[in-house]
């Protein structure tokens, strides 16, 4: 594992440094996106420094991404947090710098950095970057945007700290952060919030789950229900843990049809699930990751294995 001094060695040697994060973002992706920008134009206030990426309308209370030219690429450092593999990188200009540095708690899938920082000890990579804050003794530098962004990004993989991902370390990192004055209650009211025409929707999952003896349980969104509901798929998609507290559910599948193909998001109770994922060309977490299958027939090949496992965790 290569360490923030040769991290921060990197970018200081830079004026210009563009942030990625994956597709599909969730708070942490955010977070460690937007903190690190944050972090850095405080440590930095004369380098240029950028965050790109499609924005999560959900999230964008969070922050909002910068607009970069393509020459903005020409001798700049690329840093690439919270992703594990090359493919899922939201704008895949990221291959255009000079240098590129990779932060993550994933298991490592695709070393794609020429610096690859990763720890699957942290809860999150948000917790990684405060992390490397308290490394450099900056937390007198930092202002409470970045703990907001930081704090966020950590609670978001936890499921708000419910997670067996949740280590004493976290909950340490997660103490300081709250010493920044920012509203956290207010916060996190805003990322639990959903926009009230979404209230049908989750009527339809709560009726539309198919939960066998097994403990395995699959939800099927198909384009028909999406119109149904009036929804466009990453709508549907923050519904994925509504049965998350149905009793005797060991693993579960929620699966939405986005046109070009299926994206099926995959959950656990402590069994381990990212190398199903890995199997269909995904990963993740070994509790919760993510795959998209081409059509219903292949989708139906990756809930046969799904089911195996918990039956073979019975």
């Amino acid at each position: 594992m290569n360490n923030f001094n040769e991290i921060m060695d990197k970018i200081s040697q830079y004026d210009t440094i563009i942030i990625h994060r994956h597709v599909r973002p969730d708070p942490d992706a955010y977070g460690s996106q937007l903190g690190l920008k944050s972090y850095l134009q405080l440590k930095f206030p004369d380098k240029n420094i950028f965050a790109v990426g499609e924005s999560e309308p959900s999230l964008d209370f969070m922050g909002t991404f910068d607009a970069v030219k393509d020459d903005d690429y020409k001798g700049a450092l690329v840093v690439v947090c919270d992703t594990a593999n090359a493919p899922r990188i939201d704008d895949q200009r990221y291959d255009k710098g000079q240098a590129l540095i990779k932060i993550d708690h994933h298991p490592p899938v695709d070393q794609y950095g020429e610096i690859n920082y990763v720890n699957t000890e942290a809860s999150s990579t948000s917790e990684i970057i405060f992390d490397m804050i308290t490394h450099f003794n900056d937390t007198s530098i930092i202002d409470e945007n970045t703990a907001r962004l930081l704090y966020l990004g950590i609670v978001g993989d936890t499921g708000r700290f419910f997670f067996n991902n949740t280590t004493p370390h976290t909950m340490q990192v997660a103490a300081q952060l709250l010493k920044y004055p920012f509203d956290h209650s207010a916060e996190l009211n805003k990322m639990a919030e959903k926009d009230p025409k979404l209230a049908p929707f989750q009527g339809y999952v709560l009726q539309n789950f198919d939960l066998n003896e097994n403990g395995f349980a699959k939800v099927q969104i198909t384009k028909d229900v999406l119109d149904q509901y009036g929804l466009v798929p990453n709508e549907a998609s923050q519904f994925v843990n509504t049965i998350s507290d149905l009793r005797g559910l060991k693993i579960w599948v929620f699966a939405v049809d986005e046109g070009t193909e299926i994206r099926c998001r995959l959950r656990s109770k402590g069994i381990v699930i990212n190398d199903i994922a890995q199997q269909f060309g995904g990963g993740g977490h070994p509790n919760a990751s993510g795959v998209s299958v081409d059509n219903w027939q292949a989708f139906d090949k990756l809930v046969a294995e799904l089911n195996q496992r918990a039956l073979d965790n019975q």
